[in-house]
């Protein structure tokens, strides 16, 4: 099984574009799940037929505090490095945004006044597209602070026997983006010929090198201005994979919900011959 996770430093380069074109190329005769990790604004179920989905909550822990057993000794605060808790004298305050669900305080407690409770924090959805294509997503709830649990959650669906599995990462090289990547055999890196695309391209590449993950570029809305984006590949020894000419006919068949993984012939033919 190889897993290759496809990220950039920042939205809107075309991630989600080439996690469905290279999902299909290689979903055509082997076992492929696609993990759409993008938790905040998954949107690649909007150009996937999946039929019928199984979803379920995702939850995580929080402390669940007995005030008739609790001596408000204050451990339970000490111990939380994030200050999600605040002991009062008769009561104690919980921020559930500020928690990491460490059980820190579970552990802690030297009352037992701190029991094992669960929330929800969104609901994850799983779907097959065809033979060899399975599909998950997740959302995250609305006023939720935190993105690592639900794609902790999401990369449990992965079962071990598919050949490929793609993981179209959140945007940026935050701690989302760095949890989505994590464990991958490779990431592809999409950029755009622009300063601000290589000024991106060189966060995201460093995050990348610091997990010591091997990566390529893919450059999309590829054009005269490529050469920005090639000298910084050859200088990191990075090699590109592909580029992805602008087209204004594929974005319009974009913004209708259409991908077609052959629509760039010579561009597909690349990318097959890079992960076979």
């Amino acid at each position: 099984m190889k897993k290759i996770a496809i990220a950039s430093g920042k939205g809107g380069t075309g991630k989600t574009t080439v996690s469905l074109i290279l999902a299909g190329l290689l979903s055509a005769d082997k076992k492929l799940r696609l993990l759409d990790s993008d938790v905040e604004n998954p949107d690649c179920h909007l150009f996937l037929d999946a039929g019928e989905q199984n979803s379920r909550d995702v939850t995580v822990f929080m402390p669940e505090i007995d005030l008739k057993k609790c001596s408000f000794c204050g451990k339970c605060q000490k111990v939380c490095e994030y200050n999600c808790l605040l002991v009062m004298e008769k009561d104690v305050m919980y921020f559930k945004e500020l928690c990491h669900p460490c059980r820190g305080c579970l552990l802690v407690c030297p009352e037992g006044a701190v029991s094992e409770g669960r929330r929800r924090v969104g609901e994850l959805h799983t779907g097959k597209i065809s033979e060899n294509f399975y599909f998950d997503y997740a959302i995250m709830d609305v006023g939720e602070a935190r993105a690592n649990p639900l794609i902790e959650e999401l990369k449990k669906e992965i079962k071990g026997d598919e050949d490929y599995v793609i993981i179209d990462s959140p945007p940026g090289a935050n701690c989302p983006m760095v949890e989505a990547v994590r464990g991958a055999d490779y990431v592809i890196l999409v950029t755009e010929p622009t300063p601000f695309g290589l000024y991106d391209l060189k966060i995201a590449a460093g995050v990348v090198g610091e997990l010591g993950i091997p990566c390529g570029v893919i450059i999309n809305r590829s054009g005269e201005d490529d050469s920005i984006i090639e000298e910084y590949a050859e200088t990191e020894d990075f090699d590109i994979i592909t580029k992805i000419p602008f087209s204004r006919e594929f974005a319009s068949l974009y913004s209708g919900g259409i991908i077609d993984e052959n629509y760039f012939p010579e561009a597909a033919a690349e990318l097959r011959a890079y992960f076979r």
